[in-house]
């Protein structure tokens, strides 16, 4: 759920950072996030596999045409999210993953918010007879 709602976020993001992207409101994002995590999940694989000699030749660059395809057809269903033209999903595509990258950063494999606490830890001497602090 935490997922979702984090792609919902990214979606909206990049429709007020790109002009080819409208999303009418957080519902459509919402929705939108739903329609494309599961073409995500059931079609990207296929796709994926289907176009492997394509993507070994551009070496792994028609993986962007993939999620740009994916990301208008998603599009294509959802009333108030709307994507126009090619380069306008190519980019879109780009910017919802990297968002969601740097959002997915913080979340944990059980899907609870984490974060990194540093702890010092005794001096160590090693075998050169240097002191060195070590974190945790």
């Amino acid at each position: 759920m935490l997922r979702w709602f984090i792609l919902s976020l990214s979606i909206l993001l990049t429709s007020y950072i790109l002009d080819g992207i409208e999303v009418s409101g957080f519902f459509s994002a919402f929705f939108a996030a739903a329609i494309l995590g599961v073409l995500n999940a059931f079609l990207r694989p296929v796709l994926i596999i289907l176009t492997l000699p394509l993507n070994i030749i551009t070496l792994g660059l028609f993986t962007f045409i993939i999620n740009a395809m994916l990301l208008k057809m998603a599009s294509s269903v959802i009333m108030g999210f709307e994507v126009h033209g090619f380069w306008a999903a190519i980019f879109g595509s780009l910017f919802i993953s990297t968002i969601g990258w740097i959002l997915n950063l913080f979340i944990g494999a059980h899907g609870n918010i984490e974060y990194l606490k540093k702890t010092k830890r005794k001096k160590v001497i090693d075998l050169k007879e240097t002191e060195r602090d070590f974190w945790e």
